[in-house]
């Protein structure tokens, strides 16, 4: 039998004329681009709720996310305990131990006898796996994507967390995301961006990415090396032997961790150049160099009470520069935190980066190619009302470019869109979303692991090949059998068969002897791809086909 990856030459060349424009949408058409560009797509019940409801009226529900009982998503979550612990708490639970004992491995390694071979290091059974965090925190991101009724929330917690993107790899920044998320993150997606940008400007987990945590004004790290190489140093007194046979000393106790600032080398511009370039302005945003020093003064003193054990903000004055700075024009006096603070206010208020956000957002809702006169209307919004994001989120969604028809299926899906829309079109009731995270991986999209600042691309250029398509053919056809992820279709898969109720540019597709939901209905669908499912030889293999299409690729 021939599995769906045959048909992939088939589907990449579809792919590559597949058309961005469409006719209006009207019906089910409009309904499913609302819940591809709203949430991660529909699910078997979605397209007749919207239906009854009406589109606007579902828009503007979904912009008010506290409104809607959620109840049965955090059922979902409720078995995972890291996501409700403080960083502190999880680097004490899972990280303090694995260094302990990493520690107690070097220590008797360094007591074994000249020649003897190394002991093989037996894990603790009942030690925290360090990497438990990161794994719920990922688990947690999926399921909330395909189950949860907030579907708007969703979208923009992965939109800012990208755009505020820190990588988990770093450090002990995995151990600070989840609080990252939870408390910098979604609170604040449909608030204001001033207080987005002030909630990331204090996280640890944005502090230690981008290395501000290490920053210390010129005079501030000057007085640290005086301080250290006027120390009087102790002199080293020689261990007295016990008398009798000699035999190995204890080990000394672990040392204690050095300063929060024992690394410090003066001033660091890390933070300041994204916090200007990726987060505000943008890169032709009309800062200076000039301009990049002066931020990374005024944040001098930004750092992290003992990132490696409490793992929280805090502002030392010690550290920070006092002196007076020019940010764009505008004199900030020395006031301690207050200088930090006056250039965010001054960033967020910027009209560089009202257009810079508006791009940005247009960019994920509409196109990869804005229209330039949306994305004016919604520069105007966000100044208008002072960076309202819920106001510009609904100045996005009502207006004409929004549903018009170069917007259908104009988007392609990422790695994240495409395996959360499949699950949620088959219906899967998942009891372990783990093998999702490990084909977020082989899809090219490690959850929480873009090592760049700039997060992961939107546009489909980053996304369209050979290679990518073939990973989602793999991903379709596992998930049709459903078994390697410990669930099950809420609908027998052995019905399925072409797609009946999708719009077709050609042929009627032949008719169904049973009633499903599809998930290519209210998409065009191709003469290509309407023969190319036609050919399948089993109905897993059809809806495989189904999912792995150009049409389901597309958003």
């Amino acid at each position: 039998m021939r599995g769906p990856a045959v048909f992939v030459p088939i589907f990449v060349a579809a792919l590559a004329v597949w058309p961005s424009a469409a006719p209006a949408p009207a019906g089910d058409a409009a309904i499913v681009h609302v819940l591809n560009r709203l949430g991660y797509g529909p699910r078997p019940a979605d397209v007749e709720r919207v239906r009854r409801l009406g589109i606007e009226a579902y828009i503007e529900e979904q912009l008010h996310p506290e409104r809607i009982a959620d109840d049965a998503m955090q059922a979902r979550l409720d078995g995972m305990t890291t996501l409700t612990l403080s960083t502190g708490e999880l680097l004490e639970r899972y990280q303090q131990p694995n260094v302990e004992a990493r520690r107690a491995r070097q220590q008797a390694a360094a007591n074994s006898s000249p020649g003897a071979a190394p002991e093989r290091p037996m894990r603790d059974p009942d030690m925290a796996p360090p990497n438990l965090p990161l794994i719920e925190l990922s688990e947690q991101k999926l399921l909330r994507a395909i189950y949860s009724d907030r579907q708007l929330e969703q979208v923009l917690t992965d939109f800012w967390f990208n755009h505020f993107n820190v990588d988990a790899r770093k450090g002990p920044a995995r151990m600070m995301l989840t609080e990252y998320e939870r408390e910098a993150i979604r609170p604040h997606v449909l608030g204001r961006f001033r207080d987005l940008l002030g909630a990331t400007a204090k996280s640890p987990a944005m502090l230690f990415y981008l290395d501000n945590w290490m920053s210390a004004g010129d005079e501030a790290s000057r007085t640290q090396r005086e301080q250290r190489t006027q120390r009087p140093q102790r002199a080293q007194r020689p261990q007295r032997q016990p008398p009798g046979p000699q035999r190995a000393l204890p080990p000394p106790p672990p040392a204690a961790a050095p300063p929060a600032n024992a690394m410090r080398r003066g001033l660091n511009e890390n933070y300041a150049r994204e916090l200007m370039e990726l987060h505000t302005l943008g890169v032709d945003g009309g800062y200076t160099q000039k301009d990049v020093t002066e931020v990374a003064r005024a944040f001098t003193g930004w750092t992290i009470r003992n990132p490696r054990v409490r793992g929280e903000f805090m502002f030392e004055p010690r550290l920070h520069d006092d002196r007076e700075k020019t940010v764009l024009g505008h004199k900030i006096h020395g006031g301690g935190m207050k200088d930090g603070e006056q250039v965010l206010d001054i960033l967020a208020a910027h009209p560089s980066t009202a257009r810079f956000i508006s791009t940005k957002l247009a960019r994920r809702f509409v196109s990869d190619t804005p229209p330039a006169a949306l994305v004016d209307r919604l520069a105007a919004r966000f100044a208008a009302t002072r960076g309202d994001l819920r106001e510009v989120m609904r100045t996005l969604l009502a207006s004409p470019e929004f549903l018009a028809p170069d917007s259908i299926s104009a988007k392609t899906k990422t790695p994240f869109e495409f395996v959360a829309s499949a699950v949620r079109a088959t219906d899967l009731s998942l009891t372990d979303a783990r093998p999702l995270v490990r084909s977020m991986q082989e899809l090219g999209m490690p959850l929480y692991q873009c090592q760049p600042p700039t997060g992961y691309k939107d546009t489909a250029d980053a996304w369209v090949n050979t290679g990518a398509l073939v990973a989602r053919m793999n991903f379709a056809q596992t998930i049709t059998s459903a078994s390697p992820f410990g669930g099950r279709s809420a609908r027998d898969r052995s019905t399925f068969e072409t797609p009946t109720n999708a719009r077709t540019s050609s042929a009627k597709l032949p008719e169904r002897r049973t009633t499903t939901f599809d998930p290519l209905i209210g998409l065009e669908v191709s003469e290509t791809t309407r023969s190319t499912i036609a050919r399948a030889t089993t109905p897993q293999q059809s809806l495989a086909l189904t999912l792995g299409s150009p049409e389901f690729q597309k958003r």
